[in-house]
């Protein structure tokens, strides 16, 4: 793993913490929410399965342990997002439990998800493939996103929807099938996106 790939790393870790410590950060901060918050705990091992798994020689090492912890964490908290999974900076697991994504999901920046969330693929229709989640999406607990939907920026799902259709930037969705029921979004839902990118 190079420099830049460390600096990124870091990166990584210190906006999933800032989202789970309301605005906090520090090394003291980290290690309470370490300790402390399933979320952030099992994203730092997330995070350093993913970014180790090409680097080889001396990082060989820290991939596994990262690897075995992650999977550990897995059964512990009931969090199935495999490191493979493409998730922006600034990620937020609110409650721990039940939460099933798809490895070839593509997740942005600032995206709040919560506990029994289901975020998986479709193997035939019109909707074949998995979901792409923009920037800034609130998904509440319960919620089904299947197929290739696009669920745009800012947008709130609320919860138990079932999302089958793409989702335009600010949408809030609700119901089974989720319908489009404001464009209020996801503002007071995600919050604490003012971390330093550096």
């Amino acid at each position: 793993m190079n420099l830049h790939q460390r600096a990124a790393l870091g990166m990584l870790w210190r906006s999933d913490l800032y989202r789970h410590l309301n605005g906090r950060r520090g090394v003291r901060a980290g290690l309470r929410a370490y300790l402390m918050v399933p979320g952030f705990r099992f994203m730092f091992w997330l995070r350093l399965a993913a970014m180790t798994r090409a680097s080889g020689g001396l990082w060989t090492i820290p991939h596994l342990a990262a690897r075995l912890m992650h999977k550990r964490l897995r059964f512990k908290y009931g969090i199935s997002i495999p490191y493979q999974t493409s998730i922006g900076p600034g990620f937020y697991i609110g409650h721990f439990g039940g939460i099933v994504i798809n490895e070839a999901v593509v997740i942005g920046r600032n995206v709040n998800i919560s506990q029994g969330v289901t975020i998986g693929q479709s193997n035939r229709g019109e909707r074949c493939g998995v979901p792409v989640i923009g920037e800034g999406v609130y998904i509440g607990p319960g919620a089904v996103i299947v197929g290739a939907v696009s669920v745009g920026k800012g947008s709130a799902i609320g919860a138990n929807a079932v999302v089958t259709r793409d989702l335009c930037e600010n949408a809030v969705a609700a119901g089974i099938p989720a319908r489009v029921i404001s464009t209020k979004g996801s503002a007071g839902y995600v919050q604490y996106c003012d971390y330093p990118e550096a």
